[in-house]
């Protein structure tokens, strides 16, 4: 008998769970229609794959995360440059973090201060 199988993992880590719900929730606030969102990703999709990207799905959330940013400055609900802190923010609490240990953000790089 064959050992049994892991089960189908939706998500493979953490953060492609979270940014899916943030996604989620803010097209329920009516920041913007799932379908205008779903045409967005769907033209990321197709870029990454002209410009060389794995076929496999492997960058799926990876472009998940840079359609969603293009798309958030595009509706004017978020600007590059927060966007390029909030980042900054996060590898450098990534960085310090030990192993194991959850990443948390300050509550200064969250409000933008």
């Amino acid at each position: 008998m064959p050992p049994p199988t892991e089960p189908e993992r939706p998500f493979v880590e953490p953060w492609h769970a979270q940014i899916f719900g943030m996604t989620h929730a803010l097209a329920a606030a009516g920041s913007f229609t799932w379908p205008d969102w779903a045409s967005h990703f769907g033209e990321a999709l197709k870029l990454a794959l002209n410009a060389g990207g794995p076929t496999d799905g492997s960058d799926y959330y990876d472009v998940w995360l840079v359609a969603l940013e293009t798309f958030l400055i595009e509706q004017d609900l978020a600007d590059r440059d927060s966007l390029d802190d909030l980042r900054a923010a996060w590898t450098d609490a990534y960085l310090s973090t030990p192993h194991g240990a959850p990443v948390e953000l300050s509550s200064k790089a969250l409000s933008g201060a």
